[in-house]
């Protein structure tokens, strides 16, 4: 069989790179171990292309997310994960190598799906929970994903590879879309963003008149599209029946959390469809309902609320240690717990609450 053959997923994806950038041979950083044989790079390879327009930028490509030789999955319809990530970073003038945090950053990306199973879809989001890039002053501590403006998806031999762009945001540009629209919100935004071009130095585009109109219009249109929350704290106690009368159900989340519920309920439960918080221990669904009510189910605990309830949770949940019972839904206590955020060492750098 020859090379050529062998590698059909590579060369599908090189051909879309030709495809934009001619006959630039790119910045190629191979892993030096494969993974397969216990090497730390997930990815076979990530290539960086020096793009002009609209700005001169770095166009990162990796390789490894789908099937790059052989099909070896059970899935006909997808190569591999499906997917292969994509990144535009702004170039410095005169800048000849593309940063090695980014190149870093894609391999972490792909040490998540390869442990996890979890794979990135257009409209998801990552909080990063520090600077993209360690150690650097920015405001961008948060990952968007959408479609590369400029490579569709394509069908290989061995499956379908779609080419998702990961975006840096700031952590109120990540709240703007959890409670609206990833992909809307990227939209209203490209043209002071065109290309979704990631730039360490920018400000929130939050920041501009005309991006806080097309969220607050977006969200009141729309709604959210956040459906799943994961917090970083979670809990619940069913109400019980003691001898000096009955103790409200408890339902307990993280201050760091709270103001992003309060929005997603307004963008979820007044427009008629639920919104569930998952932890690594419980899932909670929250939904709306013409009476207040709670059901334990063996896999999630299912909280109904009437849109009176909803509205004055809404108001209540703050970023602050306490406790409150909600007038509309006398049944029901939330408690909020301090957050604390711990760098990749395990040490708390912040605490929230």
């Amino acid at each position: 069989m020859s090379e050529e053959v062998e590698a059909i997923g590579w060369d599908a994806i090189e051909e879309q790179m030709t495809r934009l950038y001619g006959e630039q041979k790119p910045k190629h950083y191979a892993a030096m171990l494969p993974y397969s044989l216990g090497g730390n790079d997930p990815l076979n390879g990530i290539s960086a292309y020096e793009a002009e327009r609209p700005y001169p930028h770095w166009h990162f490509v990796t390789f490894g997310f789908s099937e790059l030789f052989e099909k070896e999955s059970e899935d006909p319809e997808y190569s591999g994960y499906g997917f292969e990530l994509t990144f535009r970073l702004a170039r410095s003038p005169g800048e000849q190598e593309p940063p090695a945090w980014a190149i870093n950053l894609l391999q972490n990306m792909a040490r998540y799906v390869f442990s996890s199973g979890n794979v990135f879809a257009s409209g998801h989001h990552l909080d990063a929970n520090g600077p993209i890039c360690l150690g650097a002053d920015t405001q961008l501590t948060a990952l968007a994903f959408t479609d590369d403006p400029e490579l569709p998806a394509i069908d290989t031999p061995n499956g379908r590879v779609e080419f998702l762009q990961m975006v840096g945001i700031t952590a109120e540009e990540l709240e703007a879309m959890m409670t609206w629209n990833t992909n809307a919100f990227l939209q209203a935004s490209q043209d002071v963003l065109p290309l979704h071009i990631t730039d360490l130095a920018r400000d929130s585009l939050l920041r501009l008149p005309a991006i806080q109109e097309a969220v607050r219009q977006g969200i009141t249109r729309d709604g959210s599209k956040t459906g799943m929350l994961y917090v970083d704290e979670l809990g619940y106690e069913p109400a019980k029946n003691r001898l000096l009368g009955a103790a409200p159900a408890v339902l307990t989340i993280g201050a760091r959390q709270a103001p992003v519920i309060a929005k997603l309920l307004r963008g979820r439960l007044l427009k008629g469809v639920p919104l569930t918080l998952t932890s690594r221990q419980l899932q909670v669904m929250l939904e709306p309902r013409p009476q207040n009510e709670s059901v334990v189910n063996p896999e999630f605990v299912s909280i109904g609320l009437t849109d009176e309830a909803v509205l004055e949770l809404e108001t209540k949940l703050q970023p602050k240690e306490g406790e409150f019972r909600l007038s509309a839904a006398k049944d029901l206590k939330i408690q909020i717990r301090k957050t604390y955020i711990k760098d990749q060492e395990g040490n708390v750098v912040e605490v929230i609450g």
